[in-house]
């Protein structure tokens, strides 16, 4: 891996030039994207509708209540998180 300073791997990056050659990928982390548990008690018809639904559009459950939730919330974007 090759080392360049801070203000030039900025610099590469904002020009869209490939910094692969730069970061260490295997030590790379997106705070905040980590899963977490939780848990939450809906009717079975809920959960009836929930499960078909997520069928239908070829998710998990927890795939489709993460993606509902972040439009709910109104943060579509996968890196932000608060």
């Amino acid at each position: 891996m090759k080392k360049i300073s801070a203000e030039e791997f900025d610099r590469k990056f904002d020009d869209g030039e490939d910094i692969s050659e730069y970061v260490d990928w295997s030590k790379a982390s997106r705070p905040n994207l980590e899963p977490v548990s939780m848990t939450v008690t809906v009717t079975r018809g809920t959960m009836l509708q929930l499960e078909r639904r997520a069928k239908k559009l070829g998710l998990s459950r927890d795939a489709l209540l993460e993606v509902w939730l972040r439009e709910k919330l109104g943060d579509l974007s996968v890196a932000a998180a608060e």
